[in-house]
């Protein structure tokens, strides 16, 4: 059965083997994260430069409102690539499209709503996400221009996602590409040469999104496997469902770095210092985010490229292919995330030195920060691929569980209870703690799978 279902369907996913077949899949994918990290990385290093650690403090505290955003673009995104991806392996590219079109819908409406009620009730939000008297003014030239932009925002992820699933990982990386080209070029201008400092960088950003979704919007309407047609533009709600269900673990780990930037921001601002101000703080600390967003992105980059293969062959029942494709991409991820842990134990200066910082006192606290706080990077590729291979195997409850347990159920209370004792260095110490517990607790949940996958057989 699997030989005709193999031939009818003449699909790669199938019988590809599985290192090209993930490196086809994921090298786009990871180009794509990377791309959007390493413009993420850059943009910060022009508001650095050009407006200094109140720029940098105020892209800090917008931070959760993107990371809210992102969310929900996960939701749909993840989960509708995830269902599509198992409805095209077992023939159903009728009802993939039929999730297409839900998706394309839910993007552009909840966008518009996202942005209608962040700026209906913003002066409250920021100050609840740790904007102060000296950072507010740079929030309100930053923040709302971005939050203008949420529906290209969602809806250039959420298509971005269904690309992958659609077979055509290349443009969703092409697209990416296009944007971040248009902003690097447009951040420098605005902001140097106009001297609109971070409103000029958010007004770039805003650009760039509304050109990947134009982009992918036409991929839909012209050359898609899978097409975006006007009967299928209204939700269906067993669609909405199943993407659900598929997507709140991914949706989970976003609401749950939400939450957790809102506590850290608040703890940060508590403890300035003689030779330090709670803004200073606040801006290292996100600056250092923004170096482990880099590693971050490239293990997301392969488990995303992995989640298409996991969960077609899922689909068509092809289990050996399923555990082959999760061991290289959990093999490459961590190689990553090592590399990644060494450079920021090893060279923080020169990493700090990227964004501008002299000041002494400043370096001082950006190293202490990035090698305590980055300490437990090592395991990043180790947690990401197993919460996504839960997910792309349709096990959601323990991706959910693996999505939330670092963020929301550790850090967020080992904050608190660790800088009770040790002020602002227990905040530091929270996150390699977080991870060494939550690595610890994905590992006795991958053996108990395999001893009960022993059982069966």
């Amino acid at each position: 059965m699997e030989e005709t279902f193999r031939t009818r369907e003449g699909n790669p996913l199938a019988d590809a083997p599985i290192g090209r077949l993930l490196l086809r899949f994921a090298v786009p994918s990871v180009l794509s994260m990377l791309i959007d990290a390493l413009y993420n990385l850059a943009d910060q290093i022009f508001i650095a430069r050009g407006v200094g650690y109140l720029g940098i403090a105020a892209t800090t505290v917008t931070f959760p409102f993107i990371t809210i955003l992102l969310a929900a673009a996960t939701l749909l995104g993840i989960g509708g690539c995830v269902y599509t991806s198992i409805s095209m392996g077992a023939g159903k590219n009728e009802e993939a499209e039929k999730t297409l079109g839900t998706v394309f819908t839910l993007s552009a409406v909840i966008g518009v709503l996202f942005t209608a009620v962040c700026l209906t009730f913003f002066e409250p939000l920021v100050l609840s996400f740790g904007a102060t008297d000296a950072s507010l003014p740079y929030v309100l030239d930053y923040a709302p221009i971005i939050l203008i932009g949420a529906p290209f925002s969602m809806t250039a992820i959420v298509l971005s996602s269904m690309a992958r699933a659609d077979g055509s990982p290349v443009l969703a990386m092409g697209c990416l590409l296009a944007g971040v080209s248009l902003n690097l070029i447009l951040d420098p201008v605005y902001i140097f040469i106009l001297g609109w400092g971070v409103k000029g960088a958010a007004i770039a950003t805003v650009t760039s999104q509304i050109l990947s979704a134009v982009i992918l919007v036409i991929h839909f309407l012209r050359k898609g496997r899978i097409r975006l047609k006007r009967r299928n533009l209204l939700p269906s709600l067993p669609i909405c469902g199943q993407i659900t269900a598929l997507g709140l673990p991914a949706c989970m780990i976003q609401a749950a770095s939400a939450l957790l930037q809102i506590e850290l921001n608040k703890a940060l601002v508590q403890y300035g210092t003689q030779s330090l101000s709670s803004e200073e703080i606040l801006s290292a600390v996100g600056i250092v985010l923004r170096v482990n967003s880099v590693v971050v992105a490239v293990c997301v980059g392969i488990a995303l490229g992995m989640q298409p293969i996991i969960g077609f062959n899922r689909g068509a029942g092809l289990e050996k292919r399923v555990k082959e494709t999760f061991q290289k991409a959990l093999g490459a991820a961590t190689v990553i995330s090592l590399i990644g842990w060494i450079g920021c134990e090893v060279f923080p200066s020169s990493l700090l030195r990227l964004f501008g910082i002299n000041a002494p006192a400043y370096m001082e606290f950006g190293i202490r920060c990035m090698r305590i706080f980055l300490f437990g990077m090592a395991a990043a590729g180790f947690q990401i691929v197993t919460s996504q291979y839960y997910l792309a195997s349709g096990q959601a409850m323990k991706a959910m569980l693996l999505s939330v347990l670092r963020p929301l159920l550790l850090m967020i209370p080992l904050i608190h209870i660790l800088s009770r004792f040790l002020g602002l260095n227990g905040i530091l110490f929270a996150s390699p703690a977080a991870d060494l517990l939550s690595s610890l607790a994905a590992a006795l949940m991958l053996l108990s799978d395999i001893k009960n996958k022993q059982k069966e057989v």
